[in-house]
């Protein structure tokens, strides 16, 4: 029988890379990519439904980081021509995970492209060592590869 290698690490934090608006984002704390698609059972005569409609796809996700990483992703918005990042073209706007689950590993990549950002919320609280802001988004397409 194979030797199986069981470990806890399903993707490393020490091993990810993420990289929007041409930089690697190192304040990053969370990323969910989330594609989505409406299904709906259809019926006719009888009770039971006779199949399943697939209707439209979205893809959606959110990237949670440090407050100096959104000031600096607003900075780059500025720098372009936009007051911030809601007002970013999506098509200028691409995130880019990269990850493996070991040294050996190929890693890994989720990209997401198209992304529009829809709400930036400013909140603090008391003892927080930092700010941390959680940037949902909407995208065109979300695609996963092993290189």
């Amino acid at each position: 029988m194979a030797n199986l290698n069981i470990t806890s690490s399903e993707f490393g934090w020490s091993d990810t890379q993420v990289a929007l608006l041409g930089r690697v984002i190192k304040g990053i704390t969370g990323w969910e990519f989330k594609k989505s698609q409406e299904k709906e059972p259809m019926y006719g005569a009888g009770a039971e439904p006779l199949d399943i409609s697939s209707e439209n796809i979205k893809y959606e996700g959110s990237i949670k980081l440090w407050g100096f990483e959104l000031d600096a992703m607003n900075t780059a918005a500025r720098a372009a021509g936009y007051e911030d990042i809601l007002e970013l073209p999506h098509e200028a706007v691409t995130i880019v995970v990269q990850g493996k689950r070991h040294l050996t590993d190929r890693p890994t990549v989720i990209t997401a492209t198209g992304v529009a950002f829809t709400e930036v919320a400013h909140a603090l609280e008391q003892n927080a060592k930092n700010r941390e802001y959680t940037l949902p988004f909407v995208c065109m397409n979300i695609s996963t590869v092993t290189l």
